[in-house]
């Protein structure tokens, strides 16, 4: 990777410097204690234990062992992003290992482990791992499932001191745990208000899922978060029960994936964790049961929040078998069915039928259940309807064996991505690869590389095991089982609706006896001809490192070029046209808002959706679309050898794009049957208004209301859309893994090849913030009334001639981001996912904020007013000390140091730098931008934005408690 740009890579003599100057009074910290064995003094067996019983080929760069106590551990070496190392800690305990009332303690010591441990006081391992770059929650965290607890570290500019520490108290976590009665009252109210923030209307739609989908089974009612009874009821002595039975080294695997050498890995793996011991005798893992065969079993819920929704099973007991190649052929010939089944699913709801969308997933459940799973979003409240015409087209796939055109459909893509992860195996990234090993422990099943995938798949066409016989036996296999279960949630309550559920699945269907329907032959030559290729007119280069290339066309396209072998493989393409925001009215609403739903999937000419699938599905050739400030933007990732044709096509939808009404259709059914979610939480209300609000109103911004989407039509939003295609300026960014005279020939002979383009001017160039409120602003929901949200945000800036200032912002906002997660949080447990983050617009001269969120218990919007006020006034009064500017900007280095070496990162550096150049201008001062500040010039920052008189705040609130608590009041 020694090719890969870094940002801080021109800046290694001073960036030191200027981190030292930060820093120079060194934290007093409690460092981990030394390893208490000697790597050399224990034996290790080397052997691939997670390729016992298997024939899979092993992936060579994956070294294993286990050590006396019963620990596994699995290393290799990758230096995606360079200088990282990702570390899991996988425990073998989730929910399902609970007994009835420790429901919520594996999650629960989840939360604990992290507080403290016996190497490190309470609340000091985040403190340490921010002096190493951590940034808490991205590089640093845990997640507790039904059948495992994972601790997750991605660990910067590591060496074998930061991992040695880490990995002791990593140990520690594990081992010896602060189960201490006063770390659980602290952490008891941090769990209570995850409890409590999670949405709930979602959360009782998957509780009825589970208890009806698994009746009989722990899977039923074991939720990973516990429940209240149980939280409240923990004590110290109860949760290190638990703790003692599971946490155990013969339940543990270590993960690690980085940029070391393996060596190094293994050796502070047994230093730190070889004489962990287990108390008492091993706990046997518990039987999770299997589906038990018997009639159809339905339920059904009323929750006006959430749409129309009916959810199919057909299960089968979860066997353990050995990861085999014929396992996994046989696994391939199913995926093949499901995949056909969803395809033609897919293509009726296209075409605009009974649902909006209906698909199908094969999948192995918490070692519980093997199952096929089907969910379908009716348009409407018909969902019987919706359920009958998905049922026949399972029918079909049952009754008539599909074509051969249509498995070798399925066959050309899923090739097409294998081989696509072949060519960037060597770039994927060390976090990935760890965390897919994870997975694999514990869907007891292997890994290896994506040649040996490829292989096994190319292994079974060639044995020809695809034949429509065998396909349609899949078929058959994976949609029946022991038991057929299905639940459907209603807006409105209806008589009997779980018989009418059952009485439905348990009618039989007929068949429409036929296969799929037969596609015409489709290639790139049906695409809009273009004209003669353009002519270069003017190529320089406008950055020196990384070296960026401008190319300008006859006809005004311009080109940025970066080319980049570091991501093999890979190109990126992103083509900014017209004015984005800026094109639209601020004095009314516009169907801009449907545009990233229907207006790619409207066509090309007079080719629809199902015929530019057919084009590029066996091509790496995609078709994203976002509305940026500046620019309405297309792109995609592709390959060197499909670039020609990736830019035909986004060029192509630019000259004749296709006008199809039916994805207008669709998008107007999407919006309108998620809206009422939107009015069922605080996070709902927040995601709905607070973009418009913090806009002083601007309709460019939000979701639109009910009786707005009503109105949205294929004409109203042709009209909108048609002249934005077809006017503005044009800037293709070409970053990646291609020859520059190939790129540029490529765009010659795309955009280069378009007339010229109507000039565009900014309709609505600046944005607007609210005015400061004396009281905040109050928006009301239809949820749990235990939740509210509070914002306050400030105005800041925008635009790029001042890009270094909101550089600057971003460690301000990671000072202030981790103040208030540990008051609000840590402290006093009242919030589980505060945040503050800056937003600095740089294609708007306005616009940019500093925000400050929390979800809170209603009574508590005041407190979190006065704790993030409180705050802010004493960013503005005093410096910060070294040490604390240092755990907040550390972490921000190291994030955007990491983010520099792949094209992503430069794509949004450079977007717009042909039509403005002091976007590359700052490119150059990345580093210094962020490296050079100090205490001083934090609380500059601050006392220039964190202004009490320019202030806006917001809270959310449950419609039956909406007044505001008077501390809030400024």
């Amino acid at each position: 990777m020694s090719s890969t740009p870094n940002v801080f890579a021109r800046a290694l003599v001073a960036l030191p410097l200027t981190l030292a100057l930060a820093v120079a009074l060194p934290a007093q910290t409690k460092t981990a204690a030394p390893g208490r064995v000697l790597a050399a003094e224990v034996p290790v067996d080397k052997t691939a234990w997670l390729y016992k019983g298997s024939d899979i080929t092993p992936d060579p760069d994956w070294r294993f062992g286990t050590l006396p106590n019963g620990l596994r551990y699995a290393v290799r070496k990758n230096g995606v992003p360079p200088g990282q190392v990702s570390i899991r800690v996988r425990i073998d305990a989730g929910s399902l290992m609970e007994r009835e009332g420790e429901q919520g303690y594996a999650h629960l010591i989840e939360h604990l482990s992290f507080r403290g441990s016996e190497h490190v006081p309470d609340g000091e391992a985040k403190r340490i791992w921010q002096r190493m770059g951590v940034t808490f929650g991205a590089d640093t965290n845990a997640s507790t499932s039904f059948t495992q607890t994972v601790y997750k570290l991605d660990l910067p500019m590591a060496n074998e001191t930061s991992l040695a520490e880490s990995l002791k108290i990593l140990e520690g976590m594990m081992s010896g745990p602060g189960l201490t009665q006063a770390a659980l009252n602290a952490e008891r109210p941090v769990v209570m208000a995850e409890a409590r923030e999670q949405p709930g209307p979602q959360v009782r739609l998957g509780d009825l899922t589970r208890a009806t989908l698994f009746a009989g089974q722990p899977l039923s009612n074991r939720s990973p978060i516990g429940t209240p009874e149980t939280l409240s009821a923990a004590t110290a002595a109860s949760v290190a029960a638990f703790h003692s039975r599971w946490y155990r080294p013969e339940r543990a695997v270590v993960v690690i994936s980085g940029d070391m050498d393996p060596a190094v890995f293994e050796r502070q793996i047994v230093r730190a964790f070889a004489d962990w011991k287990g108390v008492g005798a091993p706990e046997p893992t518990p039987n999770f049961g299997s589906p038990q065969p018997g009639k159809t079993a339905t339920a059904a819920l009323v929750e006006p929040a959430l749409p129309p929704i009916v959810t199919l099973a057909y299960l089968r007991p979860w066997t353990v078998g050995d990861d085999t190649v014929i396992f996994n052929q046989k696994r391939m010939i199913d995926s093949i069915a499901v995949r056909i089944v969803n395809r033609r699913l897919e293509r009726r709801a296209r075409a605009g039928g009974s649902f909006i969308s209906a698909s199908a997933d094969l999948e192995d459940v918490s070692r519980s259940a093997n199952g096929t799973f089907v969910s379908i979003l009716p348009i409407g409240d018909d969902w019987e309807a919706a359920l009958k015409d998905v049922r026949v087209t399972i029918a079909d796939a049952i009754a008539v064996p599909p074509t051969q055109a249509e498995i070798d459909r399925e066959l050309a893509e899923i090739g097409t991505s294998m081989k696509a992860s072949v060519d960037t195996a060597r770039v994927d990234a060390g976090a990935k690869k760890a965390d897919d090993l994870v997975e694999a422990v514990d869907i007891k099943e292997t890994t290896t590389t994506p040649a040996t995938s490829l292989g096994i798949f190319q292994g079974a066409i060639d044995k020809r095991m695809f034949t429509p016989a065998a396909v349609q036996a899949s078929a058959k296999a994976v949609f029946t089982g022991v038991a057929l279960r299905g639940v459907v949630n209603t807006r409105v309550a209806g008589a009997n609706v779980p018989a009418l559920l059952a009485t439905a699945l348990d009618t039989p269907v007929a068949s429409t006896a036929t296969a799929g329907k037969a596609l015409r032959s489709v290639t790139f030559d049906a695409l809009p001809k273009l004209g003669t290729p353009g002519k270069v007119t003017a190529r320089s280069v406008v950055v020196a490192d990384p070296k960026f290339e401008k190319i300008e066309f006859a006809n005004g396209v311009r080109m940025l070029l970066f080319e980049n072998p570091s991501e093999v493989s890979r190109v990126y393409v992103r083509v900014r046209f017209g004015r984005g925001l800026q094109a639209l009215p601020t004095d009314r609403l516009t169907p801009a808002y449907a545009g990233d739903l229907a207006l790619m999937a409207s066509g090309i000419g007079t080719l629809g959706q199902e015929e530019l699938d057919q084009l590029t599905g066996n091509r790496r050739i995609g078709l994203d679309f976002k509305v940026d400030s500046d620019a309405f933007v297309m792109g995609a990732t592709t390959s060197a050898a499909d670039l020609p044709d990736q830019l035909r096509l986004i060029a192509a939808k630019l000259t004749n794009p296709g006008w199809d009404p039916q994805p207008v259709a669709r998008a107007k059914a999407v919006m309108l049957a998620s809206y009422a979610g939107l009015e069922s939480s605080p996070d709902g209300v927040l995601s709905r208004e607070l973009d418009r609000l913090v806009h002083d109103g601007d309709p460019r911004w939000g979701t639109p209301s009910r009786a707005d989407i009503e109105k949205l039509d294929a004409k109203s939003f042709r009209a909108l859309w048609e002249p934005l295609l077809a006017s503005g300026p044009i800037e293709v960014q070409v970053f990646g893994d291609v020859k520059a005279d190939a790129a540029i020939d490529a765009v010659a002979r795309s955009f280069g090849a378009m007339k010229p383009r109507k000039a565009a001017a900014p309709r609505s160039p600046s944005a607007r913030f609210p005015a400061h409120v004396a009281q905040p602003v109050v928006r009301t929901h239809k949820g749990n009334p235990t939740q509210a949200a509070a914002v306050l945000a400030w105005p800041t800036g925008g635009g790029s001639a001042d890009i270094a200032e909101g550089r600057k912002l971003e460690v301000l906002a990671a000072v202030f981001r981790d103040r208030l997660l540990d008051k609000l949080r840590s402290e006093a447990g009242v919030s589980y996912t505060p945040n503050v983050a800056s937003a600095w617009p740089v294609g708007m001269p306005m616009g940019g904020r500093m925000m400050a969120i929390g979800m809170v218990p209603p009574d508590k919007t005041g407190f979190f007013f006065d704790l993030a006020r409180g705050i802010a006034a004493d960013l503005v009064a005093k410096p910060i000390d070294t040490d604390e500017l240092r755990r907040s900007l550390v972490p921000v280095v190291q994030q955007v140091a990491r983010l520099s070496t792949g094209n992503m990162f430069w794509l949004a550096q450079a977007e717009g730098g042909t039509y403005d150049p002091k976007r590359l201008a700052a490119i150059d001062t990345i580093a210094t931008d962020l490296t050079s500040i100090t205490p001083e010039q934090v609380q500059a920052l601050a006392a220039k934005y964190l202004q009490p008189a320019k202030d806006w705040s917001m809270v959310v609130v449950p419609e039956k408690a909406v007044s505001v608590a008077p501390s809030a009041a400024r």
